[in-house]
């Protein structure tokens, strides 16, 4: 499986033409505690720096950005009944939604992880 970032603090797990989004462990730490999330609705088709889902926090509220082009496949649902999941393990259960990929070369634009860490310096 390969992982890749975005400078918004989005990773982006890609398996074959599907990648799974969700945010970093960096981002959920910035906005504390979250007690909402607003996911797409699946089939809905998105652009590459799209707004595309909300999470919330006491502190905040923080668009959550589509990383690449195409159509959502699936939606974790259970994020929006107990969104702490996104702070808990942002990485693996935390994880928001799934891109059926329009452009695999939209994946060279995305950030590695060590150039994700040093973006953070």
């Amino acid at each position: 499986m390969d992982i890749r970032y975005t400078e918004d603090h989005e990773w982006i797990a890609i398996e074959a033409e599907i990648a799974t989004v969700g945010i970093t462990d960096h981002a959920q730490e910035l906005l504390g505690d979250l007690v909402f999330v607003e996911l797409p609705a699946v089939g809905k088709e998105v652009q590459k720096g799209a707004a595309v889902a909300v999470v919330e926090s006491v502190k905040s509220a923080s668009d959550v950005y589509s990383p690449l082009t195409g159509a959502i496949v699936e939606v974790n649902k259970r994020v929006v009944d107990e969104p702490a999941i996104v702070n808990s393990d942002p990485a693996g259960n935390g994880w928001l939604f799934k891109i059926r990929m329009h452009d695999s070369t939209e994946l060279d634009q995305l950030l590695s992880e060590s150039d994700y860490k040093r973006s953070l310096k």
